[in-house]
């Protein structure tokens, strides 16, 4: 048997197994749906793929039917119909720009402290940058001046539904909600254990807030 026929082999040895006509009806649209893929290059013959096809077109009621036990030969077409086409593409998993992924968070408090982070480090990277690119560097061996630090609380001018905002970000109940953690140094991560905000993050908002 030759990989070209080998669809049609395979197809012509399930309907010699005599099955209902509603079987047949099926095999055969899925047979064709098979060819159609084929013919215009398409090269994903996964259940996924074939399903949400078989379930446009009306074949099954739901795509997922392909993966029950008396879905076994529609299976066996198509895995012939996979090997006709050799390995599937891989498929390149797109990276989302900073600006899509700061957009995609739906809290607007955690959403601007996101911003403002993102900025700072753009600026930070920006000066790292010029340093880099700077040959010569003049060292300033002048006293330096003792300055003071500023007094008063820097939140002071941030109004009351704001500070509440604020404090909500890093709240438990908040965390909790969305499967987020607060850990060690301040970073909060999600359930997978990837970071969403660096650490410092926490601690530096609640510092921010006076409430430590």
């Amino acid at each position: 048997m030759s990989a070209a026929n080998e669809p049609d082999t395979v197809f012509q040895e399930l309907l010699a197994a005599n099955p209902r006509p509603q079987k047949v009806r099926n095999l055969n649209a899925l047979h064709e749906l098979c060819r159609d893929h084929h013919a215009t290059g398409g090269r994903d013959f996964t259940l996924p793929t074939i399903g949400k096809f078989c379930q446009d077109k009306g074949i099954f009621a739901k795509g997922r039917a392909l993966y029950n036990e008396p879905a076994a030969d529609y299976r066996k077409l198509i895995e012939a119909w996979a090997r006709l086409a050799g390995p599937a593409p891989v498929k390149v998993r797109k990276e989302l720009s900073t600006d899509e992924y700061v957009s995609r968070i739906p809290d607007p408090a955690i959403r601007m402290l996101v911003q403002s982070t993102i900025a700072e480090r753009n600026k930070l990277k920006s000066q790292l940058n010029m340093l880099r690119s700077t040959k010569v560097l003049e060292v300033d061996r002048r006293p330096v001046v003792d300055v003071q630090p500023l007094i008063g609380n820097p939140a002071a001018g941030l109004t009351a539904s704001e500070k509440e905002a604020l404090a909500k970000a890093v709240s438990k109940k908040f965390l909790d909600r969305k499967g987020w953690e607060e850990i060690a140094l301040g970073e909060i991560v999600d359930e997978s254990g990837r970071t969403l905000f660096d650490p410092g993050f926490g601690t530096g908002l609640r510092k921010l807030l006076g409430a430590i």
